[in-house]
């Protein structure tokens, strides 16, 4: 079985079609959660390696997760029970956001969701979304078709991917997400017209002299005071984890 280990939690990855990789990492480390917060969504979960970050940062948190593929679903499922988190991290069947509703999901404990009747009778919206969605656009596809599906936005555009996430989010809720630096501009623009502010964005290098290869985002429904800018690298010239890297990863990475 192929498998990535992390400190706390192992991920099972041989029938994923994306395995575990840095953006996912970096997501799941980074993205944050307003205060008081307890109900996270994670879109395209994969292997489910954002949404058991989520849950391990966020304790107090429960998670649901959601992809369009279906053995995802099923190894996303398996890497939630094998490592002891079933509840609080829920794998909904197969469904691409843009059907999702989460009044319909379904949770193995509600008891620990923690959910009242009168809440289960509202519409239920999140705290925090993330995010780690395909992003080629136009580019020559993967023969391998689950593969293509999961790196290109064919099923999950942009726009989408804006307007559901709003659709999907409190009111002081935190959409966050992250993308390579050819596609940032259109997914700001699109989280704009979805009525999302951004207030949060990190560029990342992967050491010093290196371009700005991905964008960390954050958006909220409200209007920011001021957008948080910041540049970080993954790697010191020689090779080994940047400080900011490495207290980033900290709690995750073995070391």
């Amino acid at each position: 079985m192929e498998t990535f280990t992390f400190q706390h939690f192992v991920i099972a990855q041989d029938h994923c079609a994306m395995k575990v990789g840095t953006d996912g990492v970096l997501l799941g480390a980074w993205a944050p959660m307003p205060p008081g917060g307890r109900r996270i969504l994670d879109i395209g979960t994969g292997t489910g390696v954002i949404a058991l970050m989520m849950a391990q940062r966020f304790p107090g948190a429960v998670v649901d997760a959601i992809d369009i593929d279906k053995e995802a679903c099923q190894q996303a499922r398996e890497n939630v029970a094998d490592n002891g988190f079933g509840d609080r991290v829920f794998v909904q069947d197969p469904c691409a956001l843009q059907n999702f509703n989460p009044n319909a999901a379904s949770y193995e404990n509600t008891d620990t969701y923690h959910l009242s009747q009168k809440e289960l009778l509202q519409p239920l919206r999140y705290d925090a979304i993330v995010s780690n969605p395909p992003f080629f656009q136009n580019s020559l596809r993967n023969p391998d078709e689950r593969r293509s599906l999961a790196r290109h936005n064919d099923s999950l555009p942009f726009r989408d991917l804006a307007r559901h996430s709003a659709r999907l989010l409190e009111e002081h809720g935190l959409f966050s997400l992250i993308v390579p630096t050819e596609v940032r501009a259109t997914v700001e623009s699109e989280c704009v017209f979805a009525g999302l502010s951004l207030c949060r964005r990190v560029g990342i290098r992967t050491t010093p002299r290196k371009p700005v290869k991905r964008w960390l985002l954050t958006f909220s429904k409200g209007i920011p005071t001021a957008i948080e800018e910041e540049a970080e690298c993954l790697m010191n010239p020689d090779g080994s984890r940047s400080p900011w890297y490495s207290a980033l990863v900290e709690d995750f990475y073995i070391r």
